[in-house]
């Protein structure tokens, strides 16, 4: 979607913090598009919680988010603006689309919360 807007990218960088999965150099704009489920998107029903070993579960979770928010933390310190896509977004393809394209074009600010 972003290339039919004019935007080039590189998928995956790993040499950034989090590995990104969109990046933008010319722009210094990275996205994140994170699985509801595993990155706890709050709110959202598809972030349940297991039944059964809830200690690991809530644990593992916690880290994730954790390390999700140490990674946008850091790109933002090198100059970098984050933006999350969660994967209940992705649903709607024209609020996806305007969403992108508020990012992309804008020049200030950062976008970390996602919908």
């Amino acid at each position: 979607m972003t290339h039919a807007f004019g935007f080039r990218f590189r998928l995956l960088r790993r040499d950034l913090p989090g590995s990104p999965d969109l990046v933008f150099p010319s722009h210094r704009k990275v996205i994140f598009v994170h699985g509801c489920y595993w990155h706890r998107h709050e709110g959202c029903r598809y972030a349940y919680s297991p039944k059964s070993n809830t200690t690991f579960w809530q644990s593992k979770f916690e880290a994730n988010v954790a390390r999700d928010r140490r990674a946008a933390s850091m790109l933002e310190t090198l100059g970098w603006k984050v933006l999350v896509i969660w994967e209940c977004e992705t649903q709607n393809e024209e609020t996806l689309r305007l969403r992108l394209i508020e990012f992309l074009k804008s020049s200030a600010g950062s976008d970390q919360h996602g919908g």
